[in-house]
């Protein structure tokens, strides 16, 4: 049997109102081909839709395999922790539940490779020119070049994202994600802050998943006008680790700042107008965001 670096695996997917099926017998399927110790829990974190709870029973059908739903909704934060205090195994791969598997080696990827501490094998986009109008889809496809293993790994703190890593269980129990935040956007930012403090390497690689789904555009804006605010009131602790506040924080005159809060207060409900409807224009997003962060107070 081939001798692989890494011999035990837990699997581990929080889930909101997807049905995650699929996903994990897919997994399932290249763990078994592995002949590898593995196991796959899947925590949804209370979700309101009922009849994907009910589709993602058939997951405890599955070999090695269980689903659990929590009785209460705690964030993605609290239930990453969760799923880690649940594994049984030395090596932890976290997975966004809305993501699809686009290799066939994708477990093989994460268990022949020989680094420790952290490895995250990033995201790819699926090409959909149905998709064109979507504002969270051209967002994504915009970013996509700036994602290679290669350029992540320059500021591999900086660039880590949860979307898609395998951890060391020593180090998770060392470094858990923060659960103040009881929402997803910036937690898996400072997740990695926290890995640099505590001398945890990480390692990036292009073994991606593949994002499929993709909110509306008015509910994108929603979630990003969120992540937003998370970001102004942590914006102490994330200093350095953000784009935007880096932009922020370069704009030293005062004036300047009074301009564009002026402008988004005065135009700033017609550029969401524009992101939230069926044509998009991607160049209005980020000074969206700028003038919505230097809003908030």
């Amino acid at each position: 049997m081939t001798q692989w670096k890494k011999t035990e695996l837990s699997i581990l997917i929080p889930n909101y109102n997807n049905v995650c099926v699929d996903l994990v017998t897919c997994l399932q399927q290249q763990a078994e081909a592995l002949g590898i110790n593995y196991e796959i829990i899947v925590v949804d974190d209370h979700s309101p839709q009922q009849e994907s709870i009910h589709e993602n029973e058939a997951i405890n059908g599955i070999l090695h395999c269980r689903y659990i739903v929590k009785e209460r909704n705690t964030g993605s934060a609290a239930t990453r922790n969760y799923l880690g205090r649940l594994s049984r195994y030395r090596w932890l791969l976290f997975l966004d539940c809305d993501i699809t598997i686009p290799n066939d080696d994708f477990l093989k990827r994460y268990v022949a490779n020989g680094n420790e501490g952290v490895i995250n094998g990033g995201i790819c986009i699926l090409e959909d020119e149905r998709l064109r109008h979507n504002l969270r889809y051209l967002y994504e496809k915009a970013a996509e070049p700036a994602h290679t293993a290669e350029k992540r790994q320059q500021q591999q703190y900086r660039e880590f994202r949860s979307t898609n890593f395998i951890i060391e269980r020593t180090a998770f129990e060392t470094c858990p994600f923060d659960e103040r935040f009881t929402r997803s956007g910036y937690e898996d930012v400072l997740f990695g802050k926290h890995l640099k403090q505590h001398g945890i390497s990480i390692t990036h690689i292009d073994n991606p998943v593949m994002m499929t789904e993709f909110e509306t555009n008015s509910n994108y804006i929603s979630k990003i006008e969120y992540s937003t605010r998370t970001l102004f009131a942590f914006r102490q602790e994330l200093k350095g680790y953000s784009r935007l506040l880096t932009l922020v924080e370069g704009i030293h005159i005062r004036l300047v700042r009074s301009v564009i809060r002026l402008c988004f207060k005065l135009f700033g409900n017609l550029v969401r107008r524009n992101l939230c409807g069926q044509h998009p224009c991607l160049r209005l997003f980020n000074p969206y965001r700028l003038g919505y962060y230097l809003t908030l107070k």
